[in-house]
Parts: C-alpha cells; sequence; structure tokens
C-alpha cells in the first residue's frame, strides 16, 4: 500500500492492513522500522531505477521550496529525506513561522497557488495548518507549526536543514559520475 499506492502515514497503513486481513489484534503489527526495511526492499526490487531518479527530482524541488521559504525555517522530513520516497510520495517540509498566516501571506505576495488543508486529528504537537502546492510538478506538503516547536522535535521524525538536504544531493551526485 504505501509503495503503490503512495500511503506515507505509518499508522494508517497498517491499520488498514490490519483491517484487509481480518487482524484485531494490533500488538502484533510490524514496527515502523520493519516496514520501512521491506519498503526499501519492495523498490529495490520493482522501482529501482524509477524510484532513484523520482528521489534526486524531488530532492532537487525540496531544496528550491526551502530556500524560497528559508525565512520560516524549513525541514525536510518524511519519504524524501530517508530515501523511501516512491511514485506517490508528497515532498513534507516542515515551517516554525511566527504564525501560519505569515506563510500563507507570503505565497499570495509571490503568486503561489496553495491549498489550505486542516490536520487529520488534533493533538498537542499537531501543524497549525497544512499548505499542499507543487512545485515543478512535484507535489509539496508544508506542515507548519508553531515557531516554540521548533525546539521540541517530534518523536520518531528525521528532519534536515537546507545544508543537509544539499549535502545528500551533492552526494548522490557524486555516486553517479562515471568511475574512471
Amino acid at each position: 500500500m504505501m509503495a503503490e499506492d503512495g500511503i506515507s502515514d505509518f499508522g494508517f497503513a497498517k491499520r488498514k492492513a490490519a483491517r484487509q486481513l481480518g487482524a484485531s489484534d494490533t500488538d502484533s503489527l510490524p514496527n515502523n522500522a520493519e516496514i520501512e526495511a521491506e519498503l526499501r526492499a519492495w523498490q529495490a526490487l520493482y522501482q529501482d531505477e524509477e524510484q532513484a531518479e523520482r528521489l534526486l527530482e524531488m530532492r532537487h524541488a525540496a531544496v528550491g521550496v526551502m530556500r524560497l521559504l528559508d525565512e520560516f525555517r524549513p525541514y525536510l522530513t518524511g519519504g524524501v529525506l530517508d530515501g523511501t520516497a516512491g511514485r506517490y510520495t508528497e515532498v513534507d517540509i516542515e515551517l516554525f513561522p511566527e504564525s501560519a498566516k505569515e506563510v500563507e501571506i507570503f505565497f499570495l505576495n509571490h503568486g503561489v497557488t496553495y491549498e489550505h488543508r486542516e490536520p487529520r486529528r488534533p493533538a498537542p504537537n499537531a501543524p497549525e495548518a497544512i499548505l499542499s502546492f507543487e512545485w515543478e510538478q512535484v507535489p509539496i506538503r508544508l506542515s507548519v507549526y508553531q515557531a516554540h516547536a521548533e525546539r521540541s522535535g517530534r518523536r520518531h521524525a528525521d528532519r534536515a536543514r537546507l545544508p543537509a538536504v544539499e549535502a545528500l544531493l551533492t552526494q548522490e551526485r557524486g555516486e553517479m559520475e562515471p568511475v574512471r
């Protein structure tokens, strides 16, 4: 489901799979690390070249968006960062402005067309808003948090600032260079 249908939420994918299999014991479901390992194996078998090209394209888009939104302290997270992004994955970027309205005003002033979505479930660490748009034909999802949330970090969520994402791209370019 995650590789073929573009589901990016581990918990949602687990619950959906359990329902489809008629499993009621959610304690026996695999953990996120086990799912990620299997997702990587599946992608290596069935989407190897396509996935690598798409990942590179998405990381380039992430860099462009992060540069544009630098004043809002962007972080790349999710499958584009960890390398499991597939065919239908959105680039996940977290922002930490003083107010979510600042980002929307910025978009209006720069002519960026976006869709405002409400976070799926209210929680203490949930984003204030989710903004979706396309950047160079790559889907982007911005999770806009309160400024103070930047220091708290999210449990089990890796994230990277712009220099680290640029370093990933430099590393990928180096791996693609022919050996002489």
